[in-house]
């Protein structure tokens, strides 16, 4: 499995600091800080325009400045994730459609902009074994820690827990040296000024976007992607935003508020 892959070491944005939410927590947070490399903070100090927090219900993302939305954090056993496995609407939802689901088939999925991993987790509860990598190191270790919450919680939520993997490394570089089985399916979903304007994203995005910024290397992105996946890749985007650059994309799925731009090399059988 693709375990074997190298761990990439970015940078890491200096206005991220990590504290702890209870005093039982506080030793955790320290390690946490040493890992990523990140300055610690007393809580309540707000020294750092995001704090990375550490309690008894996992890591979340809080910003600190004036306004600030509620922190965020990933959570695959309750909230909208575990409504949307429950009621979601299952291979007709617009992301497995994209992916190639019908019948059947459930590709391998390598999902290289993992973010939060809604779109990862989804395509695991409907039975695909999905690959994440995710490069930026606070975002990475948000979906770790939940992925762990939910081995812990049991049951269906760990079953599915169990078909995804996390690897922190920029996407560019662990494509172009991919050593383990070759994806069917690559997902892809670059950094866009999206136009959602639910509150949920728009929560996130003022939390990420200082962390993330846009992916300006989207169209090296997608030609790796295409170099490497064995049948398709599947480019998620704003509804009305142009197509990165590069070849054009052979189908196009539209929802409300986004749509997929997928590029065909080979039909996916059962």
């Amino acid at each position: 499995m693709s375990r074997s892959l190298p761990v990439t070491r970015l940078q890491i944005d200096s206005s991220v600091a990590v504290t702890w939410l209870q005093p039982g927590s506080q030793a955790r947070a320290f390690e946490l800080a040493q890992a990523l490399e990140l300055p610690l903070s007393e809580p309540g100090t707000q020294s750092a325009p995001l704090l990375l927090q550490v309690g008894e219900q996992g890591l979340s993302l809080q910003a600190t400045g004036v306004d600030a939305p509620g922190a965020v954090r990933v959570d695959f056993v309750e909230g909208a994730l575990a409504h949307r496995r429950q009621f979601g609407g299952g291979t007709g939802q617009m992301v497995a459609r994209a992916a190639g689901l019908r019948g059947s088939v459930r590709p391998s999925v390598l999902d290289a902009t993992a973010g939060l991993g809604r779109d990862a987790f989804v395509l695991a509860a409907l039975g695909c074994r999905v690959t994440m990598i995710e490069r930026q190191p606070v975002i990475a270790a948000l979906l770790a820690d939940g992925l762990e919450r939910a081995r812990q919680a049991g049951g269906e939520v760990a079953a599915i827990a169990d078909r995804m993997q996390l690897i922190q490394a920029d996407a560019i570089t662990a494509m172009a040296n991919w050593v383990a089985e070759v994806p069917q399916v690559i997902h892809l979903d670059p950094m866009f000024p999206h136009r959602d304007k639910s509150a949920l994203v728009k929560k996130e995005m003022r939390v990420f976007r200082p962390l993330a910024g846009d992916d300006l290397d989207a169209p090296a992105l997608l030609a790796a992607a295409l170099a490497l996946a064995s049948h398709r890749v599947a480019v998620k985007r704003p509804r009305k935003a142009p197509a990165i650059v590069g070849p054009a994309p052979s189908a196009e799925l539209s929802g409300q508020s986004s749509r997929y731009d997928i590029y065909g090399i080979r039909k996916l059988e059962s």
